[in-house]
């Protein structure tokens, strides 16, 4: 294998003395993970195109980022017209419209109590400056001992080194272990499985009840902030959270005086049928909002830390919050954004999230009556998790050496589908594929992705019956 084609291929097919200098970014995975990486040199719409000339659905939009497509010349262009005008402004030398505008625009779309927003270039960024801002807030205003995060376990909230500390994932326990102080954990309220004298309803009433629990143990005057996201991603399978338990947490976490913060670095920018996921519950509303991901859709780095002008002026007027990035509101980044939220505008992406959404999971839920591999069918909008079992009936999970998310990757390849997949906690919860296209995905579209699945699960279902 000479050099020029040994750089063509992805990395973890590639013998360890037949890697080339640089190497795509892959080079850093696991050399012992089984799933082909194919070389992508073009991409439209819901489409991606390999050097092969083969066509894949990309099925999760990435890691669920590519909400308005790929190749959208509008977008693309707005980006080349801000790069050639003014491609960089820092923020603590000088302002810039596109800034202004993009703060703006959001602010009207999140609604009363999120007039602020900071910006930063990716949701481990604005999670950090969410957690950041609330203990800034905290020393500002007297209350230096308040420290305590509590998040659900599972959770994902960021790669960084205090996103991992945030998340609930036991597979990275040791990683984080001595590094940094891990956050405080309670249950997840997942719908699926349950524990035995429960109903779907009890559970999640009881998930709440831990919070309170848990503040209580650790003094609320240490608690500064309970973390959730609206509707999970790959830590949970698109578990979403009911509204009478957003009620329930919201209304334990002002009693005690503990700031809410939700996750929608995944679920946000309209994803579910709203530009934020947690528009759902009128009466939940978090002190704080965390967006990435589908906000620049993939074109540019950009997140965004929703905040109340309440609170973001009043520490303003103390010692103001200067904890920033370098490329925070980079004047290219804003003007995608700002380009993105036109798209969504223009094409009614988010009433078509909610419809396509409806349609994909409602045939998705027929398909189990065919398929006994599917367990769970679940989410919202375009946010969807299908958990896969063993024995639907017991609701077994496949053992830990197997790995059913990564062998419905490979089918998946073949049958022209790309599909995200990751376990956590070693699969102790359950193992679930993300099918979350791109928000401008069509009817037929949708059923174009739905047929590749399905050859896709009765693959996997012979491969398992075979083993």
């Amino acid at each position: 294998m000479n050099q020029l084609a040994a750089s063509q291929l992805p990395a973890n097919h590639l013998p360890a003395n037949h890697l080339p200098a640089g190497g795509p970014q892959d080079i850093f995975f696991p050399r012992s993970n089984p799933v082909p990486l194919p070389l992508i040199t073009r991409a439209d719409g819901i489409w991606m195109w390999d050097e092969d000339g083969n066509a894949y659905i990309d099925a999760s939009s990435g890691p669920v980022v590519s909400n308005i497509g790929h190749g959208n010349k509008r977008v693309a262009a707005a980006m080349a017209k801000q790069a050639e005008q003014m491609d960089f402004a820092y923020s603590r030398v000088a302002r810039h419209q596109p800034n202004i505008d993009l703060s703006a625009r959001i602010a009207a779309l999140a609604g009363p109590g999120y007039e602020r927003v900071c910006f930063s270039s990716g949701g481990s960024e604005a999670m950090e400056i969410a957690i950041k801002f609330l203990r800034q807030y905290a020393l500002a205003t007297g209350r230096p001992e308040k420290r305590k995060i509590i998040t659900l376990f599972p959770s994902y909230h960021g790669g960084t080194v205090l996103g991992l500390a945030l998340s609930g994932d036991s597979a990275m326990d040791s990683f984080i272990d001595g590094m940094v102080t891990p956050a405080e954990h309670v249950p997840a309220p997942f719908q699926y499985r349950i524990p035995p004298n429960h109903t779907a309803e009890s559970f999640r009433m009881a998930c709440a009840e831990a919070l309170d629990a848990k503040i209580r143990e650790l003094g609320p005057e240490n608690v500064l902030a309970f973390v959730a996201e609206p509707v999970g991603g790959l830590a949970t399978g698109a578990q979403p959270l009911m509204e009478d338990y957003a009620n329930r947490v919201r209304e334990i976490c002002t009693v005690h005086g503990v700031h809410m913060v939700y996750d929608e670095i995944l679920c946000g920018s309209g994803r579910t049928g709203t530009f934020l996921a947690s528009h759902a519950w009128p009466n939940a509303r978090a002190d704080i909002v965390v967006l990435a991901k589908g906000l620049a859709s993939g074109y540019a780095p950009l997140a965004a830390t929703l905040i109340p002008a309440e609170m973001a002026d009043h520490l303003a007027s103390l010692t103001g919050f200067g904890l920033s990035h370098t490329y925070a509101a980079n004047p290219v980044s804003c003007a995608v954004g700002l380009a993105v939220l036109d798209e969504c505008e223009r094409q009614d992406l988010f009433a078509n999230a909610a419809a396509q959404g409806a349609y994909l999971k409602e045939r998705l839920e027929a398909m189990k009556d065919r398929h006994p591999a599917i367990g769970d069918v679940r989410g919202r909008g375009l946010l969807i998790g299908v958990e896969l079992v063993a024995d639907r009936e017991n609701r077994t999970m496949f053992p830990a050496s197997v790995s059913p998310t990564d062998e419905m990757r490979i089918l998946g390849l073949k049958e022209g589908l790309i599909l995200y997949a990751r376990r956590t906690s070693g699969g102790a919860n359950g193992d679930w594929m993300m099918i979350s296209p791109p928000l401008t995905i069509t009817r037929a579209e949708c059923d174009d992705l739905l047929t590749r699945f399905e050859a896709t699960l009765a693959a996997f279902e012979e491969q398992v019956a075979q083993s």
